[in-house]
């Protein structure tokens, strides 16, 4: 091993755990420890308060990253923007459990939405800025790990006896230092004087570039709008096919798609990585998607629906953690490459916004066999998409 190959997989390891880490930072609380908070401070009107402050989070959130990415492209560092934002993520993720009125609740989740993404931001370009391109692949399958860090983070934290409510917020904190610190106190500088000799091709290349880029903006939406339903709607699906199906089978199920996810996503962006054919798992993994989509949506029973749902849960952790590193590969302008990975973030916060809409436009007239028809369609859109060959 060479010692810029020991330096590449040094650079990869930290970053991997930070990437875990950033995860572990919201995944917990969205998911958890919010609702949680929130059901205690306003019982029957919870799902107002919830809405709002997560509406409110999500708009602040889209600005944050594009804006914390955009000035840590014009500083040239990304270092001091991670660490602000892991100090202020984490003292209003202190201050959370003393938010007892709405107003406070909203106050204390956008400015820690404004230091989550000040640290999120840079963060995502960090890896465009050091990781070579033939170790792309390997870095989206290490990325696949983090929402599984995310999941287990929750599981601790919320363990019987593990903490009161208050303390939770505090360790979440702590776990998220322990990951990112690493990286940020350890991790060699990126930023613009790496990434602007990488920009100087040939306004040709460019133009093909962007149009690349733009089709793996809209490929990666159309996934992520059925992730996000799957997200949010799973358990409600599952219990319309199989009421007696116990809680902790259906955590067992998600867990086991997202192991399962994260080994094969590895896997292939090694397989990538060593071809040379970073599209070619995106284009199966959009394949995949829609073939269990539609499996669950003629699943009569039990054993079939949970089938389709580990294809489906498979291909979509493949698809989204190799699409995140196979970006790097096609900004047109790598000493924007902040702003620009803001402006691909977008992705993740817009199909929060789409994906109820689409759900009660389908689902209580039609059920889920007809909204999982629809996401289907969006994720051999997506296939065609990322089909189409450089113009």
């Amino acid at each position: 091993m060479t010692f810029q190959e020991a330096r590449d997989r040094r650079f990869l390891a930290l970053y991997a755990l930070a990437w875990a880490g950033a995860t572990v930072a919201y995944v917990p609380l969205l998911t958890l420890l919010l609702p949680m908070h929130v059901e205690q401070l306003a019982g029957k009107d919870a799902v107002r308060w919830l809405a709002l402050t997560t509406f409110a989070g999500a708009i602040f959130a889209s600005a944050a990253n594009i804006g914390a990415g955009w000035l840590s492209d014009l500083v040239g560092r990304r270092r001091p923007f991670v660490v602000a934002g892991l100090a202020l993520s984490t003292a209003m993720l202190l201050a959370m459990p003393h938010a007892a009125t709405l107003g406070a609740l909203l106050g204390v989740i956008v400015i820690w939405q404004l230091g989550l993404n000040l640290m999120l931001g840079p963060l995502s370009a960090w890896a465009g800025d050091r990781v070579p391109d033939a170790r792309r692949g390997m870095l989206g399958g290490l990325l696949a790990f983090a929402p599984a860090s995310g999941a287990l983070a929750g599981a601790l934290v919320t363990f019987p006896g593990m903490a009161d409510s208050s303390l939770r917020f505090g360790i979440v904190g702590a776990l998220v230092a322990a990951c990112v610190l690493p990286l940020a106190l350890l991790g060699e500088e990126g930023g613009q004087k790496n990434g602007h000799a990488a920009s100087q091709g040939s306004e040709m290349a460019r133009k093909v570039l962007r149009g690349m880029a733009s089709r793996m903006w809209l490929a990666r939406l159309l996934v992520q709008v059925s992730e996000a339903s799957l997200f949010a709607y799973f358990y409600l699906w599952l219990r319309t096919v199989d009421p007696a199906l116990p809680d902790d089978a259906i955590a067992r199920v998600l867990v086991v798609a997202m192991v399962i996810g994260a080994l094969t996503a590895l896997g292939a962006g090694r397989w990538a990585d060593r071809q040379g054919r970073p599209v070619a798992p995106l284009v199966l993994a959009s394949g995949g998607a829609a073939a269990g989509l539609i499996v669950m949506a003629l699943a009569q029973g039990r054993e079939l629906a949970i089938a389709g749902y580990l294809v489906f849960g498979l291909s979509t952790a493949v698809f989204l953690a190799l699409h995140s590193a196979h970006v790097l590969r096609v900004l047109p302008d790598s000493a924007r490459r902040g702003r620009d990975l803001g402006l691909f973030n977008l992705t993740n916060t817009i199909p929060s916004l789409v994906m109820p809409s689409l759900t009660l436009a389908l689902v209580p007239a039609l059920g889920f066999g007809w909204l999982f028809a629809v996401l289907a369609l969006f994720a051999v859109a997506a296939l065609v998409l990322l089909l189409q060959p450089p113009k």
